[in-house]
């Protein structure tokens, strides 16, 4: 085996960590395979000897090929519109053991939000160091800034990121207080609803390109309320699914997928709801369908 092959073989045992570092980064399923499609070019021919930790090295290669596509986003304009990040879904009774290890790796969908809210330099800094574990010298060397410096992006990252709400522990007692609210929508139990949601909830719709006038954001538990008759038609076609490693749903009607909905349920609340229903989104090749 020459030198390439090795390197290569070792970026083939650590995909499932690379995807997940890519993820995070990128918020996209989509884009994240591109990321990882990009560094196995970058390595393919590289030379491994110096290479002391693999996994970090390959950790920083997956970083500064997602860095990239980042500042990317920033320049055509696209990084600062409100959307909903792609979701990581496993539907309940799948055994797609791929797609539990990335539900595994991630993190609940508002929080990927707030990511998205952060500028390449400190999303990479906070997701590379607090998340996995790399050391700010390499991540000075993947920005080229100083130890200080990326130390610094991190700590601004980690501000924003530290007032979110920690979901519940028990996953049986998020997926009870979310049957409840489909069933308190599907009711029209305006009641029942404010009582399982939290007075400053949040909930994010994003309907894409292709229903750009159901994209919206509202806030505060009555204003929510109000909306979730929308919900009530949507009840006969509910699927219990993990959405970001919390209880969430997806709504199938035959073969189309109309809406993917990730909960955040805080001390019993519900705290953020983030709705995607982009079909273009949704039924992409290389994203929902290998979820199905």
């Amino acid at each position: 085996m020459d030198e390439g092959d090795w390197l290569i073989e070792r970026f083939e045992q650590h995909r499932s960590h690379l995807r997940g570092v890519a993820y995070r980064m990128l918020g996209s399923v989509g884009d994240a395979d591109d990321a990882l499609q990009e560094a196995w070019l970058r390595i393919h021919h590289h030379d491994p000897d110096g290479i002391e930790n693999v996994q970090a090295w390959l950790t920083s290669v997956v970083g500064r090929v997602c860095l990239n596509m980042l500042r990317a986003r920033r320049r055509d304009g696209t990084s600062g519109q409100t959307h909903v990040p792609d979701p990581v879904v496993v539907l309940d009774g799948t055994t797609d053991l791929n797609q539990q290890v990335l539900v595994a790796d991630s993190v609940g969908l508002a929080l990927q939000v707030v990511l998205d809210s952060l500028n390449p330099e400190e999303r990479l800094a906070f997701v590379l160091h607090d998340v996995f574990g790399v050391h700010f010298a390499e991540i000075a060397q993947v920005l080229d800034r100083s130890d200080a410096s990326a130390q610094q992006l991190a700590s601004r990252a980690r501000r924003r990121v530290r007032g979110m709400p920690e979901p519940d522990a028990d996953l049986e007692r998020q997926r009870a207080v979310v049957a409840a609210f489909f069933a308190a929508s599907r009711d029209g139990n305006f009641d029942a609803l404010l009582e399982i949601l939290d007075p400053e909830i949040e909930l994010r719709i994003d309907g894409g390109v292709l229903r750009r006038g159901s994209s919206r954001t509202l806030r505060g538990a009555n204003a929510v309320a109000a909306h979730t008759a929308t919900y009530s038609k949507w009840y006969p076609f509910v699927r219990p699914a993990l959405v970001n490693g919390a209880a969430g749903a997806v709504v199938v009607t035959g073969k189309n997928v109309l809406a993917v909905m990730a909960f955040t349920v805080t001390n019993g609340k519900i705290v953020h709801i983030d709705v995607l229903t982009d079909p273009d989104r949704l039924n992409r090749p290389s994203s929902w369908r290998r979820w199905r």
